[in-house]
């Protein structure tokens, strides 16, 4: 059930590298829930009493009608109020600011152990700020687009508190950006030719950005509270009970007997993770506390350990129902069911981690790596069965959403009461199963229940803290928004782009994900694909189609999402990086840099399926620039087996290893190949009497006949003991 039942035989080892995995798991807090845990009890529950409020609150909204602007209100005076208690001003205590607060509050004390006045202070003035919407309703909608006096101070405390808590939570660049895009609203008039604008007066300003739902209360935030505050409370209680730590059993239990078997189940460790956890640093912990101590002991050197479990933590974005909460936010900016946009990105997403799991059995051959001995794993069958109940919920969630295609509030709703149920029920059976003779049974339900509520009652609060930061986010990046349209610059910038890069359609994408890069190493990963969805994903489709090529808009968005998601392990900002290298005790730009060269498997897949929409199950674009879905199973079928093929030949050519090393022109021709199946429609017209299909075809058949070369050809001296 827990972990405690399925760790047993073959645990991973514990005790190495404690404070290493003490300061990865403190990054993690102080990045996604605050670092601050008061020593003050009346603080304490302060804390614990916002979260469950605010779990109430959004588990209330499900169930009953609500006014959806309201509750966009009470969402953020929620997260506003949580992210001045939990998250300090100051991360660095000897930094200038630290300093300057300390001689303000009388003096030097923990950022962590105390909340300071000033923080209350904040916290309150942001709350009431927010709450004046409520307040104030009814008289705002009469007086609809013309704000008072007070309209407008009520909206400057608002903006300016909601920066601070941005800069607190996120980092400064979220922060920054919005500041430049205020700026960019009023500052207009005195811009060069082609960014100029009017300008927009302060009050109408406030209005927009205030008063109505294209700013600050915009589709972003609304997608927060519809949606993704139940997924990340699914996935906190789903973490709470146990499941976990089940899916790293399971993962090694199954493949830790196989050679890099611990870097195999890291990679699928991590991959369940992320089918309910929408944050790559949280994932990295989570798994690399147990995996990358055991890829180390098999003999991957520490940073490649690292390296691989950020690689696959930071795909878990990728990975659907959740995909980092930006799969809702995605369906809604597109207006299409939630239901089409993990379709999608599955395959995409499928292929990518088959292709992961390839490049680290890669490595495993040319390090020449030793499998973990079956008597030191868990056995598969006991663990597997030991923790079933887990995949309920699971179940229950992807079945709803699937195949009876429900809402997605209605599908999470169900498994968060399903999660429930199990919560309280597995502790009793544990208890009861384990208890010691002569213990009353009576005694031993009633504390297994206890203890049940106990995990229930922690998954709330850890789902409401795990919140603040997406609160935020979605908050803050709902100001670059409505800057953006309030402005009208995404004509703007359709023209500067076009200047930058000539009109060439390719340069104009390698731009495109440079700058989703730079941005996602200051972003979380959520605000990085709003932004870059507000501002790119429609010069790709503009400027493609006045190149000739139609480009589905979804195909647009997901080209900027998933290069927002590499920037997690790309240096010298990647946290999941940091993060993994300090389990590993290697270094972070190393380690960052090996995870991103292994993640390029996934770089190069945005731009084939922009190229290629069959990868998205997408055979066009209809009249009205709607996306054509493929149900043809068979088609299907060939697709995926050519993108798998394709995709690992590419790999290999990538790790210069197939069957056995990779001399320079077998290498040129795995890349030819992954070419030629990818594109198979740009190689069709050279070649006479072949269509796509046929090109595919050859393409496989050269695949294995490269494969088939190796094995010949390989000799005992071919293969190094030991290769990077």
């Amino acid at each position: 059930m827990a972990a405690s039942q399925t760790g047993g035989r073959g645990a991973p080892p514990t005790g190495e590298g404690e404070g290493d995995i003490a300061a990865a798991e403190a990054l993690v807090a102080q990045v996604e829930a605050g670092a601050r845990a008061p020593t003050s009890s009346v603080m304490r529950w302060l804390i614990v009493a916002l979260c469950l409020g605010w779990s109430a609150f959004q588990l209330y909204i499900a169930y009953v009608p609500f006014d959806q602007f309201l509750a966009r209100v009470f969402h953020l005076t929620f997260a506003m109020l949580l992210a001045f208690l939990c998250y300090p001003a100051y991360r660095e205590p000897d930094g200038r600011l630290a300093k300057l607060l300390d001689r303000l509050s009388g003096g030097p004390r923990s950022a962590l152990a105390k909340v300071p006045v000033y923080d209350l202070m904040l916290a309150v003035v942001g709350a009431v700020a927010v709450l004046y919407l409520w307040w104030d309703y009814e008289e705002i909608v009469m007086r609809a687009g013309l704000p008072l006096e007070r309209d407008i101070w009520f909206g400057l405390a608002t903006i300016i508190l909601l920066l601070e808590a941005a800069r607190r939570t996120l980092g400064p660049a979220l922060a920054i950006l919005a500041i430049v895009f205020l700026g960019y609203c009023i500052v207009g008039p005195w811009l060069p030719g082609i960014i100029r604008h009017q300008g927009v007066p302060l009050d109408f300003l406030m209005s927009d950005m205030y008063l109505s739902d294209t700013g600050i209360f915009g589709v972003p935030i609304g997608v927060s509270v519809s949606f993704v505050f139940l997924f990340v409370l699914f996935g906190a209680l789903l973490d709470r009970a146990g499941a976990g730590r089940y899916f790293i059993d399971v993962a090694f239990s199954l493949l830790g007997h196989l050679r890099g078997g611990p870097a195999k189940a890291a990679v699928v460790a991590s991959g369940l993770t992320g089918l309910v956890s929408g944050s790559s640093i949280a994932n990295t912990v989570t798994t690399g506390t147990f995996t990358i101590p055991l890829m180390k002991k098999v003999g991957l050197p520490a940073h490649k350990a690292g390296a691989v479990e950020v690689a696959a933590s930071t795909n878990g974005q990728l990975m659907p129902p959740v995909m980092g909460a930006a799969a809702f936010i995605m369906a809604e900016i597109l207006g299409i069911p939630y239901l089409d946009v993990v379709r999608a990105a599955l395959i995409p997403a499928v292929i990518s981690y088959l292709a992961l799991l390839y490049v680290v059995h890669l490595e495993a051959c040319k390090l020449d790596l030793k499998p973990v001995p079956r008597s030191e794993l868990p056995r598969f069958r006991q663990t597997f069965f030991a923790g079933l109940h887990f995949l309920i919920p699971v179940v229950v969630l992807v079945w709803y959403l699937v195949v009876l295609q429900r809402s997605a509030t209605l599908s999470v709703l169900l498994a968060i009461e399903a999660m429930a149920v199990i919560m309280i029920v597995q502790r009793p059976i544990l208890a009861w199963l384990t208890r010691e003779p002569g213990t009353p049974v009576g005694q031993v339900l009633r504390d297994g229940v206890a203890q049940g509520l106990q995990d229930i009652f922690e998954g709330l609060i850890n789902g409401a803290r795990n919140m603040v930061a997406v609160g935020i986010a979605t908050a803050a990046a709902g100001i670059i928004v409505g800057a953006v349209t309030i402005t009208g610059l995404v004509g703007r910038f359709v023209t500067l782009i076009d200047v930058i890069s000539f009109g060439n359609i390719y340069l104009m994408l390698v731009l495109t994900a440079i700058t989703s890069i730079i941005l996602g190493m200051g972003l979380p990963t959520t605000a990085n694909y709003i932004i870059m969805a507000t501002l790119t994903a429609p010069v790709i489709v503009q400027l493609g189609g006045d190149a000739g090529l139609i480009f589905p808009l979804i195909a647009a968005h997901l080209f900027v999402f998933y290069f927002g998601i590499l920037a997690d392990d790309t240096p010298p900002v990647g946290l999941a990086a940091y993060a993994a290298a300090a389990i590993a005790r290697a270094d972070p730009i190393k380690t960052g840099v090996q995870g991103f060269t292994y993640d390029m498997r996934t770089a190069i897949l945005p731009f084939i399926f922009l190229f290629n929409t069959d990868l998205l199950m997408i055979s066009g674009v209809d009249d009205a620039g709607r996306a054509v879905w493929i149900d043809d199973p068979i088609h299907l079928a060939w697709i995926s087996i050519c993108a798998v093929a394709a995709m690992f030949a590419f790999a290999a050519g990538l790790q210069g290893w197939f069957a056995r090393a990779c001399k320079g022109w077998e290498r040129l021709a795995l890349f030819a190949v992954a070419f030629a199946m990818f594109r198979p429609g740009f190689l069709a017209p050279y070649i006479p009497l072949m269509g796509r299909i046929e090109v595919q075809a050859l393409a496989l058949a050269l695949l294995a006949a490269i494969y088939l070369w190796q094995r010949r050809t390989a000799g005992p001296g071919r293969r190094p003991a030991t290769a990077g």
